[in-house]
């Protein structure tokens, strides 16, 4: 079940952001970047009020609408500026679908293009969905190194 988020979303969202990068970056980021990474939704208070300013979704579990497994953000709406899934509910669909709803809603408010920044978690994904890489660029982020993909996609 997809449904938008709300202000009361918030302290799952931070909760999902930790998990996400804790469960599903090791072997991609070294453990600085990692640890860096993880916890920067709750030292940044730009990650708050990008979510009470952009148009946000959430994957809920089936069965309790108010459980979140995974979320999705785009600020501005021409932007996916966040995606991410707990570990437990990861390679089940949820960022396809979401990332799909994202695209949908971005149609519906004439968005020509979508853009992003992609790291090596959601790059795979926003390929095998049609995204096209626009270029690599190297940055600090949370006081580390990352590499990311800036990224688009064409929307009819």
């Amino acid at each position: 079940m997809i449904r938008q988020l709300t202000p009361a979303d918030e302290p799952q969202l931070i909760a999902i952001y930790r998990d996400a990068v804790l469960s599903q970056a090791v072997g991609l980021y070294e453990a600085a970047q990692i640890d860096a990474w993880a916890h920067h939704a709750e030292r940044d208070p730009d990650v708050l009020t990008g979510l009470r300013r952009g148009y946000g979704l959430a994957s809920c579990d089936a069965t309790d609408a108010g459980v979140i497994e995974a979320f999705a953000l785009l600020d501005p709406i021409d932007r996916v500026s966040l995606l991410y899934c707990r570990g437990r509910s990861c390679r089940q669909g949820r960022g396809r679908r979401l990332v799909q709803a994202l695209e949908a809603e971005a149609q519906r408010r004439h968005c020509r293009r979508l853009r992003t920044e992609a790291s090596q978690l959601s790059r795979p994904l926003l390929l095998r969905l049609g995204w096209r890489i626009e270029a690599e660029e190297q940055l600090l982020f949370a006081g580390q190194p990352f590499r990311r993909w800036r990224m688009i996609r064409d929307l009819p």
